[in-house]
């Protein structure tokens, strides 16, 4: 795996399995975490079906893509991460084909997704009680310089930092360096605005921002779930994290899950995806992170950071990553809202 190129995205990736009414019921705040905890909990559930020359596995809450020349993706549903803390959920089909859910939240305040058909997030919205509204993420925007599909081929940014505030170990990383962090700006310019699913999939995107190694975290062989030994450890992470949100409410948090190179490929991607999302719900349920702020990501043994075929502590990580300039463009001007949305203050 590690002799690949970078995988490339060149045909849309399918829409995940709808959530159930189930999955989609509020979860009062501070109630333990739901659903499958292990891979051995739902592997015979999993369906091929082939697609286009693709291969298309689906299983609870996610498809899998594997592409004839071996590439695997991943894509969930991220709206069950947001009942967590909610007061009531709704789910509206549009006249095109979209679909609008929204979270109420204990407040009055609403975070409003609209979904495509194929299932992309095309606009995440919070709206308080007072009815004014901040854009969060607006994948509608199409950037001109946007070519192809979900693959952008950067060239490897230099880095200018020191190495180790560039990846920081969060580990031996102090409170500040860790705000720092994911407060810092692109380590080069950002050219353009780019899609959320061209970030996901496209590493050297992410590599013009730094990032934190949650290696403090650990996960038992085959689960994601994260044990109450675990869970203090995310409290400097998510300290920062809130308070770069209060710094600027339209921040947006990718946390990407990582496997070393053991087991099979596909089960790796699963797993660390749904590490991802663990990481991710905990930070909302346990610390109080805005869910809308934070989005998810695995991507198995792709990307190896000590190149090994053996166990790995060092490759099985949650990494966090700032990607607001990214989405945004950095300086670049965003697009007008659209009607009936009021522009960020």
């Amino acid at each position: 795996m590690t002799n690949r190129p970078p995988p490339q995205v060149a045909a849309p990736i399918p829409a995940p399995p709808p959530p159930s009414p189930q999955q989609l019921t509020p979860i009062a705040p501070g109630a333990p975490l739901v659903g499958p905890q292990r891979l051995e909990d739902f592997r015979g559930q999993r369906r091929e079906v082939q697609e286009g020359g693709r291969t298309l596995i689906y299983e609870p809450g996610r498809v899998i893509v594997r592409d004839p020349g071996g590439q695997e993706f991943v894509r969930h549903d991220e709206l069950e991460r947001f009942r967590y803390g909610a007061r009531d959920i709704r789910v509206m089909r549009e006249d095109r084909g979209e679909t609008r859910t929204v979270v109420i939240r204990p407040d009055g305040s609403q975070i409003v997704t609209i979904t495509a058909p194929d299932g992309r997030l095309l606009r995440r919205i919070r709206r308080d009680i007072g009815g004014r509204e901040i854009i969060i993420i607006d994948n509608t925007y199409r950037d001109p310089q946007a070519v192809g599909g979900f693959y952008v081929d950067l060239p490897p940014p230099e880095i200018r930092i020191p190495y180790n505030r560039y990846i920081v170990d969060a580990e031996e990383a102090p409170p500040d360096v860790i705000y720092d962090t994911l407060v810092a700006p692109p380590v080069e310019r950002v050219q353009r605005r780019y899609s959320l699913d061209e970030v996901r999939y496209s590493p050297s995107v992410r590599q013009l921002m730094p990032s934190i190694d949650l290696n403090t975290i650990t996960f038992e062989t085959g689960s994601w779930e994260i044990g109450p030994d675990q869970v203090a450890k995310l409290q400097v992470i998510a300290d920062g994290l809130n308070q770069a949100i209060q710094r600027n409410p339209r921040e947006v948090f990718l946390i990407e899950g990582h496997t070393d190179a053991v087991g099979n490929e596909t089960d790796n991607l699963s797993l660390s995806d749904r590490r991802a999302e663990s990481v991710a719900t905990l930070l909302t349920q346990q610390f109080g992170v805005p869910a809308e702020n934070l989005t998810s990501q695995g991507y198995g043994e792709q990307y190896l950071k000590e190149q090994t075929q053996g166990p790995s502590r060092i490759n099985r990580r949650v990494t966090v990553r700032r990607i607001t300039p990214l989405l945004n463009g950095g300086q670049a001007a965003l697009p007008p809202p659209p009607p009936g949305i009021a522009p960020p203050r």
